[in-house]
């Protein structure tokens, strides 16, 4: 039986501390003033920054609510208040500043929340295709799963007391001068955003408690009731996780971009999602193993692990260019805005992102071997997450700091912070019970596994 060590409550606790103490900090210096932002763009006209040019650039491309409000709107009514374009422009760079801290806390949070979700989906599979290789690594997943409801929870509460600094269609003074946002407005309202999200959250939270509590029960029973009752409540669920992992992503990510919609991305988040949360299992069976734990895991089921990373790996790269190819051969300018706006101003991250989440896994799992090699394994699922990680920045941040971005205390903070909350929830479950499912029916089979 696994125990929670001091060390790494320890340690977990002081990348919360750390992390939020950072993300204050960074909070603080980004709320500068007006004129601090006036003298910032002269200094950067004066040595030929290159935003000013993006920014015109973006303009061109008719990107006008990128910025985290509606310049093209905005200009409008600023203009009936004789508010100059270089004042307007100041206050458009004010705002991108003000929402990064904010920007860079969701993402993170977000990040760590879809890791548990990919794994909670990835187990309902398990157990209604009744996979004979996986129940070994059940404790693992179940435990993974626990950080989901405080997670998405997190993710929820940043949302909506963020609000205008991450989602523009919850700023009145947006929403008064745009017409698009105004026609989605009984979707992209705040109530019926909270509503939705909560009816999310209950659903993912009732399956795993209800899964988790059969699963357990099964260890101790004479008979395989828990079983047929877990194998009927995940093929449920699966039903009911298309549906609204589908909106979540409408909802949580996609709204960011208001004016812009891709039919495609409620497979591309899943994708995402899912070889992350599998990454997640493989590096903490792996670790655990090296702890002498999990010892009935053996190479055959590290290998299948690694499969799935790298078959989600292709899936997640034929999904990004399906929906980029499609865009981009259509052409129609609120939709391919999505793509010009991350190529011209974020090349050197959206272009790393896809080689760190395709190119570097295809090249390193594709042997059969690598896969059944600890270190491999580790190597290629820290690149993963790191892409990935790097791939709900790209969906988030250009819709609210548009140019202003980086990666600086307050990205690495809000890193920590989640990071340690995800340790905390993950190993306090791992250590309340028994790391083998001996109960379920298919252990021995799972147990004597091979490829």
């Amino acid at each position: 039986m696994y125990t929670f060590s001091n060390k790494l409550k320890i340690f977990s606790i002081a990348l919360i501390v750390i992390g939020a103490l950072g993300w204050f900090y960074s909070y603080s210096v980004s709320h500068i003033t007006l004129d601090e932002v006036k003298t910032m763009l002269a200094s950067e006209s004066h040595h030929g920054h290159s935003h000013s040019a993006i920014e015109k650039e973006n303009e061109m491309h008719h990107n006008e609510y990128v910025d985290g409000y509606n310049s093209k709107n905005h200009d409008s009514a600023h203009s009936k208040k004789d508010h100059g374009h270089e004042k307007d422009h100041a206050e458009h760079v004010l705002h991108q500043i003000h929402n990064r801290p904010y920007a860079a806390l969701y993402v993170a949070a977000f990040f760590f929340m879809m890791i548990s979700l990919g794994v909670l989906a990835f187990y309902a599979i398990q157990y209604a295709s009744q996979a004979g290789w996986s129940p070994v690594l059940f404790r693992v997943m179940e435990s993974i799963t626990y950080y989901l409801l405080p997670g998405s929870l997190i993710v929820l509460l940043i949302a909506v007391l963020g609000d205008k600094h991450i989602f523009i269609w919850m700023d009145p003074e947006v929403v008064a001068y745009d017409e698009i946002i105004q026609g989605k407005s009984a979707w992209l309202n705040k109530n019926s955003f909270v509503i939705r999200g909560l009816i999310y959250i209950a659903g993912w939270s009732l399956y795993r408690y209800f899964t988790r509590k059969f699963s357990i029960a099964q260890d101790k029973a004479s008979d395989n009731k828990n079983f047929k009752r877990n194998f009927q409540i995940s093929a449920g669920f699966l039903v009911f996780f298309i549906y609204t992992e589908s909106m979540m992503s409408w909802d949580w990510i996609m709204s960011v971009d208001p004016h812009w919609f891709s039919t495609l991305f409620g497979w591309y988040v899943f994708a995402s999602m899912a070889v992350s949360g599998i990454t997640v299992i493989a590096l903490i069976t792996i670790y655990l193993k090296s702890k002498n734990l999990l010892n009935f895991v053996n190479d055959s089921h590290l290998h299948d692990l690694a499969k799935f990373m790298f078959g989600f790996s292709v899936f997640w790269a034929y999904l990004w260019f399906s929906q980029f190819m499609l865009i981009w051969y259509a052409n129609i300018p609120e939709e391919v805005t999505y793509f010009v706006t991350r190529i011209e101003m974020y090349p050197i991250p959206f272009f790393t992102m896809f080689s760190l989440n395709f190119i570097f896994p295809f090249l390193v799992l594709m042997n059969s071997d690598y896969k059944r090699v600890p270190i491999f394994i580790v190597m290629a699922g820290i690149v993963i997450l790191i892409g990935h990680y790097m791939d709900v920045y790209m969906m988030i941040m250009p819709a609210t700091v548009v140019d202003r971005y980086g990666f600086g205390i307050a990205e690495i903070s809000s890193i920590l912070i989640f990071l340690g909350l995800f340790l905390l929830f993950v190993f306090y479950s791992l250590s309340k019970h028994e790391l083998l499912a001996k109960g379920n029916p298919m252990i021995k089979e799972s147990e004597n596994f091979h490829y």
